[in-house]
């Protein structure tokens, strides 16, 4: 099997796996939603989708670099499928709204956890399958996957919500899961080196973390990354709110918001995976930030929804030029027995900085009118995306570190490699 096989396979297995987790967690915000019409429990169920995850995204880093990557991925969606298996069984004999809600709260805890353990050997494993020269192009492929499995199930929630029941979502996660697992059980990945050294779990995640902070490039890199999520909460996390208050709350106005977003991600992994971005990909990193600062002043601005809907296209494009050009800087820039460390980072950035953005810009936007707000977040974006560039150091892109060979001209290696 060649590389690109065994990329792809990987790929379409994550990808249903995804699918599955994705399309519960709507249907758990959708029901919680409809059947409480209760902030408290719509925030508490907020919560227990991004904190545990942040909890946890350092230990997930430090195993994804001593143990098996692969059987990680594995066993975290093992043990989200269990619970859901246990949920799945439960909720005929939980006849109390409050106790269905707080175990429905606790299995999301514990999916919370297992995304917390899967996403940083997921981004790790990468590097793994495909050759350095290649990174950025399957990292847009990524993207492209990702984005359409996002906006295919909200709707596979809605038409399944409006024929069955809550449940019946979960035994779809369970199978989605089983097969996710299988396919990626045929995947053969190269075994790593064992490390010289076996310090304790706990000594090796907060080396991982000095490792992160310590490197000038990677510490440079990774709160870019996290003031970066932090600023597009209002153009992006707040959409619906925006187009609601600015344009009217018509189900049309909010359906087309989210379909255009979902497209222009889509389109912007594609474009990444066919160009490949810059040779330097700080440069890329900084025309994504400054494109979607400029994109986010414009959809503040101006006044027509048609406009807005092309200004929401172009910005699905950049967020997913910005996410795949730090991916990619990681997968280069890390040594490959730390990148699971760096990707746990990269995940807590993502599920802190996301919360606290929207702790902020939520409550600023019910005292400041929400054009203001995103356009003041357009402006810190590119004061971002210069200040960020102006860093000594940081505008030289760094010699790639050292990753596993990759055999790209064998359609069959198997036979030289160790499974993992």
């Amino acid at each position: 099997m060649s590389w690109r096989q065994k990329a792809a396979l990987f790929l379409v297995s994550q990808g249903i796996t995804l699918f599955g987790s994705t399309l519960v967690q709507m249907a758990i915000v959708w029901y919680v939603a409809l059947n409480t019409s209760s902030g408290v429990w719509v925030s508490a169920f907020t919560i227990c989708a991004y904190l545990p995850q942040f909890l946890i995204s350092f230990l997930g880093g430090a195993l994804a670099d001593r143990y098996s990557r692969k059987k990680l991925i594995i066993g975290a969606d093992a043990v989200i499928a269990a619970a859901t298996l246990g949920l799945f069984f439960a909720v005929p004999y939980l006849s109390n709204n409050n106790t269905l809600l707080g175990t429905i709260l606790a299995v999301s805890v514990i999916r919370s956890l297992g995304a917390g353990i899967q996403t940083p050997a997921v981004n790790a494993t990468i590097p793994d399958l495909v050759p350095a020269d290649s990174y950025m192009r399957f990292n847009g492929l990524n993207a492209t996957m990702q984005s359409i499995v996002q906006f295919a199930a909200p709707v596979v929630a809605g038409i399944v919500l409006s024929f069955s029941a809550l449940r019946w979502i979960f035994l779809i996660d369970i199978a989605t899961a089983a097969l996710g697992i299988g396919l990626l059980a045929c995947v053969i990945i190269p075994k790593r080196a064992p490390s010289a050294e076996t310090p304790s779990l706990f000594k090796d995640m907060l080396g991982g973390l000095k490792y992160s902070f310590s490197d000038k490039f990677l510490r440079q890199l990774l709160i870019t990354f996290g003031l970066f999520i932090f600023l597009c909460v209002p153009a992006g996390f707040l959409a619906t709110l925006f187009v609601s208050r600015v344009f009217g709350d018509t189900y049309w106005y909010l359906t087309a918001v989210e379909v255009v977003g979902f497209l222009g991600m889509a389109i912007g992994g594609l474009i990444m995976t066919a160009w490949g971005g810059f040779k330097n990909r700080v440069t890329t990193l900084f025309l994504g930030i400054t494109l979607f600062g400029l994109l986010a002043v414009g959809m503040g601005a101006i006044p027509n929804f048609i406009v807005y809907l092309v200004l929401m296209f172009l910005y699905g494009i950049a967020l997913t030029m910005v996410q795949t050009a730090t991916t990619t800087l990681i997968q280069e820039r890390s040594a490959s027995d730390k990148q699971g460390s760096v990707f746990g980072v990269m995940g807590a950035m993502y599920s802190g900085f996301l919360p606290v953005g929207m702790l902020v810009f939520g409550p600023l936007a019910d005292v400041i009118k929400m054009q203001y707000v995103m356009i003041g977040s357009g402006v810190l974006l590119i004061v971002l995306a210069i200040s960020t560039l102006a860093v000594k150091g940081f505008r030289a892109m760094p010699a790639p570190a050292q990753s596993p060979a990759v055999d790209t001209k064998s359609e069959t290696t198997a036979e030289t490699e160790i499974v993992e």
